[in-house]
């Protein structure tokens, strides 16, 4: 899949980090949507856009802006996805989104 002016990437690991491994078991941080502190922020970079130029390619890992993988609760207490949602493991976001990327650990 290819987009035009966007970026598509998957989350690196689950959309939220919110638990922590203890004494063989599973802890869980937080329960709640609303804090953005548990989101994760990584993301592996599938690919780039066919208009622009950018250093950052395909398989890449960047650093996005915290919104990206967050759920919300619309007005009438629905929830929802981000803007940049397409399905559970895709999501299309603008450089605007991205902060920084990492290739080859570097």
């Amino acid at each position: 899949m290819k987009s035009v002016y966007n970026f598509v990437v998957t989350p690196k690991g689950e959309r939220y980090n919110n638990t922590k491994k203890l004494d063989g078991g599973e802890l869980i941080l937080n329960t709640e949507i609303y804090n953005h502190q548990y989101v994760n922020r990584e993301a592996i970079v599938i690919s780039t856009p066919i208009v622009g130029d950018t250093d950052i390619k395909a398989g890449d890992t960047v650093i996005v802006h915290h919104n990206v993988f967050r759920r919300w609760h619309n007005v009438k207490g629905e929830e929802k996805n981000s803007k940049s949602y397409f399905n559970e493991s895709t999501y299309i976001i603008t450089i605007d989104k991205i902060f920084l990327y990492k290739r080859n650990n570097k």
